[in-house]
């Protein structure tokens, strides 16, 4: 596990009273009328569909995640954050009734495992002409409506970036795995973060009784957030056609394409013995932003049983047509490292896009791409409790269909 900043301990310590967290556990019925108290946009949130993950979210914080104090006060943040958003958002579409007819046109979602190449596709079909990528302050400060005025300078950039930044600030080695900033393009799972029901909260912390819960919930909640989303950010802007991505998506397929029936998929795909070692040691880095205690094996255990049981039942969906055939692309990761423009090429004929209409050059998304995987990952399987006999096992229905 890579060492934490040295400000960090100063934090913790209690030296540094900026990063000072309230006192008192967390509870949804006190965040709510908090966020209640601190709003002058509204009187009560027009449902509560949130309310029982949020409930169990914040015992699962108290119980298990075993935070820090410097993790508490930037939960604490996150959480506010998260309730004032979702309060915005509620006023501004009862101030807009149109948006409810604001149309969410042929989007393109790159979903697949993770660490597999959805950076890099994302990037690359969001560099075509008539494409949008939605940055990261985006999906983390989405009111009021961007607008092509001021986009490039917009105050929530600077706003943004702290807290996005934060957790590469404590947790020393996450740069050189993933970068977060306000201004690069950012997952859309943060958009479902509003409906509290989100792997968001996953990835930062360990919560186990949160896991059990969103594992059979209803997602349709999450994917409404979403759409409601995107409408508020291309309120204003020129059209365009989004091109969106998060392996979160593989845990909901048919949830997903119910609420974009028109949208096309690209889904990537690695060998699982390769991506499940990546992204646990990128989980690990990241919740030890927020806790002192992070179990390593366990985060490995979670990720090969979500994922075996994902991309296994995605061989369900292929074979029963849940993810149209004519409008989803299989692209191996061997493929995409081996010839990158040759694969982005493939892809954007089989999804009628023309990949000659770039507005960024393949040497501005390349840049893009490094900057979000700066310097050297370094992890083994055998770190997180994986055997690679096994996962080839446990993955058979996958890798017969994808990798061999």
């Amino acid at each position: 596990m890579a060492p934490q900043a040295s400000w960090d301990a100063e934090a913790n310590r209690g030296e540094r009273p900026e990063f000072r967290p309230i006192p008192g556990p967390f509870n949804a019925a006190a965040l709510i009328e908090d966020a209640l108290e601190r709003s002058q946009i509204a009187d009560e949130f027009a449902d509560d569909d949130f309310v029982e993950p949020l409930g169990i979210f914040c015992q699962a914080l108290e119980e298990t995640a075993r935070l820090t104090p410097l993790g508490r006060w930037a939960t604490q943040r996150y959480l506010r954050r998260l309730l004032n958003v979702r309060l915005e958002l509620e006023a501004h579409e009862a101030a807009h009734p149109a948006l409810a007819d604001e149309a969410i046109v042929e989007p393109i979602f790159v979903i697949g495992p993770p660490r597999s190449g959805t950076t890099v596709l994302h990037r690359h079909l969001g560099a075509v002409a008539g494409h949008r990528v939605s940055r990261g302050w985006e999906f983390t400060r989405p009111l009021p409506p961007p607008d092509p005025e001021t986009y490039e300078h917009d105050p929530r950039i600077l706003e943004t970036a702290d807290e996005l930044e934060f957790p590469q600030a404590v947790a020393t080695g996450l740069r050189s795995i993933h970068t977060y900033s306000a201004q690069m393009p950012k997952e859309c799972l943060s958009a479902m973060s509003f409906a509290t029901r989100t792997e968001e909260f996953i990835s930062r912390y360990n919560v186990p009784s949160y896991v059990d819960w969103l594992r059979t919930c209803d997602m349709a909640p999450a994917y409404a957030m979403h759409r409601r989303v995107l409408r508020v950010l291309q309120q204003r802007m020129p059209p365009a056609r989004w091109v969106l991505k998060s392996p979160v998506h593989l845990q909901a397929v048919p949830t997903l394409v119910a609420t974009y029936p028109d949208a096309s998929f690209v889904v990537t795909h690695r060998e699982p013995a390769q991506f499940l070692a990546s992204v646990s040691s990128l989980v690990a880095t990241l919740r030890s932003a927020f806790s002192s205690s992070v179990d390593v094996v366990s985060i490995g255990r979670y990720h090969q049983s979500l994922y075996q049981r994902s991309l296994n039942t995605l061989v369900d969906h292929v074979d029963r047509n849940v993810l149209p055939p004519d409008r989803t692309v299989h692209v191996s990761f061997k493929d995409l490292v081996a010839d990158t423009p040759a694969t982005v090429a493939s892809i954007c004929e089989r999804i009628g896009v023309d990949p000659t209409a770039g507005r960024l050059s393949s040497n501005i998304v390349a840049k893009e791409v490094r900057e979000d995987a700066a310097g050297a990952h370094k992890y083994q399987p055998s770190d997180f409790g994986l055997d690679n006999t096994d996962i080839s096992r446990s993955f058979e229905r996958y890798r017969t269909r994808f990798i061999d």
